[in-house]
């Protein structure tokens, strides 16, 4: 496969990935603000967040199988629409159930994450897929800037308003992947592959957390929970702190999500060619939890932009490495049926973060979902820190199904 293929598929993902994730952003940061009005408690805006990532969970693992059978562009293109059915939804709210009910189907529309990165991976050759993830998850960044400032400047115009644009945005995307994005060519549709065995491998990595692949999902996991318990109550703990509205909120979605935009484009490339897939995971959960654990310290706007940057460049940095080794330790044939598994376990831990974190918010203080948070990030970390070899003793022996268990770390 030449370079020039691979790059014009990939930028066509990422501009469908970028557009994608700005209506979703335009949406995210009004929910709380609108449950409230229904009547929602700090736990209930818990549940509605985490209802998007219950039903990513059970949707995930069936996108992956259609789109094996029937190739990665129809299942993206499908979940592009179903999106612009759920921000519809959200338009048309008055009541907190028809924002559940938005939220479920949009979730169903999320699962398909995991036959995005398995698009990447069919196009990005085995050294290039770190690359071609921060490529793409750059272009999500980029729609996680602008989404809540483009929700920011829509609400002005009624409380339905930022659900129509994000609708509208969803159906110019399709029309623009219908004409532009392509199959890719490594994606083995119609394989006779066994179409059971993602269950065999989500079992194995309950049975065997300790396995090369099963510690990289589930530092995965935990990881995204604690991002999820943050995102869960992030508004709420600024409108409490900081006197933060809907008017406002999309700024400090802008301040982080440039700030990741930065750190995926231009830094975590040169850092992974300098320090290696493992070392960069290592220090993006090194500072995922610690700016976890110092971000209800401020009381300050500008102190408070000091303590956020720790997350963004902990997400950059640990995220795309971990899922790019996951990519290049299983097997040649199960790569897209192990991305799925990921994100299963994914869509578990992003449906019990906010779930927990407006529990611990409503009872035990504003201050406790962060700190435990990075409690948990502190401690997976740790684990997966003396169980995964570096990349370079993994490669030769790639993990399939029950694979030996990696020794020391580096």
């Amino acid at each position: 496969m030449t370079q020039p293929p691979m790059l014009k598929r990939l930028w066509v993902i990422m501009v469908t990935g970028f557009v994608d994730m700005m209506g979703f952003l335009i949406v995210l940061p009004l929910l709380p603000f609108y449950a409230q009005r229904f009547g929602a408690t700090p736990a209930d805006v818990g549940y509605l967040v985490g209802a998007f990532s219950f039903m990513q969970l059970v949707s995930a693992p069936f996108w992956g199988r259609l789109s094996d059978r029937w190739g990665r562009r129809p299942i993206i293109l499908t979940s592009l629409v179903t999106s612009a059915v759920a921000f519809v939804f959200f338009a048309l709210a008055q009541s907190l159930w028809m924002l559940f009910l938005s939220r479920l189907i949009q979730g169903a529309a999320g699962g398909t994450v995991g036959v995005i990165q398995a698009y990447v991976s069919d196009a990005a050759g085995p050294g290039q897929r770190a690359k071609a993830l921060g490529w793409v998850t750059a272009a999500t960044s980029a729609g996680v800037m602008l989404g809540p400032a483009v929700a920011s400047f829509a609400v002005q115009f009624g409380e339905s308003a930022p659900g129509f644009v994000a609708a509208i945005l969803c159906l110019l995307n399709f029309a623009f992947a219908w004409r532009w994005l392509s199959e890719p060519k490594g994606a083995e549709t119609g394989d006779a592959s066994p179409p059971t065995a993602i269950w065999r491998t989500m079992a194995e990595v309950l049975r065997r957390p300790t396995g090369s692949v099963s510690a990289l999902i589930w530092l995965y996991a935990v990881s995204m929970m604690a991002f999820m318990a943050l995102n869960g109550v992030l508004a709420l703990y600024l409108e409490r702190v900081f006197g933060v509205t809907e008017a406002n909120i999309g700024w400090f979605f802008v301040y982080v999500g440039g700030l990741s935009l930065v750190m995926r484009a231009f830094v975590l490339g040169p850092v992974i060619d300098r320090l290696g897939e493992l070392r960069t995971l290592r220090l993006g959960w090194i500072a995922l939890a610690f700016g976890l654990a110092i971000l209800p310290l401020p009381r300050s706007i500008f102190t408070l932009a000091v303590a956020v940057l720790f997350v963004p460049v902990g997400t950059a940095f640990l995220f795309p490495a971990t899922t790019a080794l996951v990519s290049e330790r299983a097997s040649k044939r199960q790569v897209g049926q192990t991305l799925g598994v990921q994100q299963t376990f994914g869509g578990v831990a992003r449906w019990l973060g906010p779930s927990w974190a407006g529990l611990l918010f409503q009872h035990a203080g504003i201050a406790t979902p962060f700190w435990v948070a990075s409690a948990l990030v502190a401690v997976a970390g740790t684990i997966a820190w003396g169980v995964i070899k570096p990349i370079s003793a993994e490669a030769a022996a790639p993990e399939a199904a029950p694979a030996p268990d990696p020794v020391a770390p580096a």
